[in-house]
């Protein structure tokens, strides 16, 4: 396989940013990701992968739900925020203040909008697995365009 090409190819694709939020037992995570997707309009579904190993993952799996924040335009600084899988400390998650949602996942309400999830399937292969989740509660927040990892500079994957 030439590496390089395929490499290039990925690079190519849309990725929007978006924050993932999960908690359970009292703790909670905060984590900015690029690979999700919405796969159904009846259930309304959405799939996120999130990079296995990492504390976003073993809360998402523990939790059975999540939700995720779709990122702004001109709030790369708060994209960065979350690189690290944030925890909650003294009532907020990055230093900044949330709500707990329905799924009893943490909303932030500084993003534009929200999708609050329950799993319903995990699809476990490879590095990133796929989290498979119907969406049961929503909100928009603001009209700022969504964020674009190509905006950014940064990348992704390849």
């Amino acid at each position: 396989m030439n590496k390089e090409a395929r490499t290039a190819v990925l690079r190519m694709f849309t990725y929007g940013l978006a924050v993932v939020t999960a908690r359970h037992d009292g703790d909670g995570v905060a984590s900015t990701v690029t690979w999700m997707m919405q796969c159904s309009f009846d259930p309304p579904l959405v799939a996120v992968a999130v990079k296995r190993g990492t504390r976003t993952f073993d809360m998402v799996k523990a939790a059975g739900a999540f939700a995720i924040h779709v990122i702004g335009a001109g709030q790369q600084e708060l994209a960065s925020l979350f690189f690290k899988h944030v925890g909650i400390e003294d009532g907020k998650i990055g230093g900044r203040p949330f709500t707990v949602g329905v799924t009893g996942a943490p909303i932030l309400a500084d993003l534009p909008g929200y999708l609050e999830c329950r799993v319903v399937e995990m699809v476990d292969r490879g590095d990133h697995p796929i989290f498979i989740a119907e969406v049961v509660e929503a909100g928009v927040q603001s009209k700022l365009l969504p964020l674009a990892l190509r905006d950014t500079g940064w990348n992704y994957g390849g």
